[in-house]
């Protein structure tokens, strides 16, 4: 079993998926609270359920989205040469569902946790995603002639919205 070469994954957005598990272990796995002595606080029971149910809904909405992609999906933000343009599904509302459903559920972790560092987490993972979904965006406009069509009807990371 061979190794991709330099030149093979080189321009492809490795970097991309190497910060994005660190920032993810970090919001799953990282600290809580700045100072580990610091006390926890008293919870909202009710935030830590409707997070619960934020974080399943993130979660269905990234797995539906990756089944809408199908044999498109890849790891890195480029597509693959053979890739086809899909504009169903998900895709319909929001041209990266799958950052959007990993946004939500992010979203679901911070009622979860209530804490203020983890809410920093989840805001640098939205802005990684803007900056990251950019660059793919690129690399769509070039793969795909339709693309910046579908850029100007369709919102980029929230539905109606974003």
């Amino acid at each position: 079993m061979s190794t991709p070469s330099k030149a093979s994954t080189k321009g492809s957005g490795v970097g991309f998926v190497v910060v994005q598990a660190i920032l993810l272990g970090l919001l799953f796995f990282g600290p809580v609270r700045l100072n580990a002595g610091e006390a926890c606080g008293i919870q909202n029971v009710l935030l830590q359920w409707f997070g619960y149910a934020v974080f399943v809904i993130g979660s269905s909405i990234a797995i539906i989205a990756a089944f809408h992609l199908g044999k498109n999906l890849t790891p890195l933000p480029k597509p693959k040469d053979n890739a086809e343009f899909v504009q169903t599904g998900l895709y319909r509302w929001v041209r990266h569902p799958i950052y959007f459903g990993v946004i939500v559920l992010c979203l679901g972790w911070g009622l979860i946790q209530q804490s203020t560092l983890v809410w920093l987490y989840v805001l640098i993972i939205a802005i990684f995603f803007d900056i990251k979904s950019r660059k793919e965006e690129l690399w769509l406009c070039e793969r795909f002639s339709e693309y910046p069509e579908y850029q100007g009807r369709v919102r980029k990371l929230v539905p109606w919205i974003y």
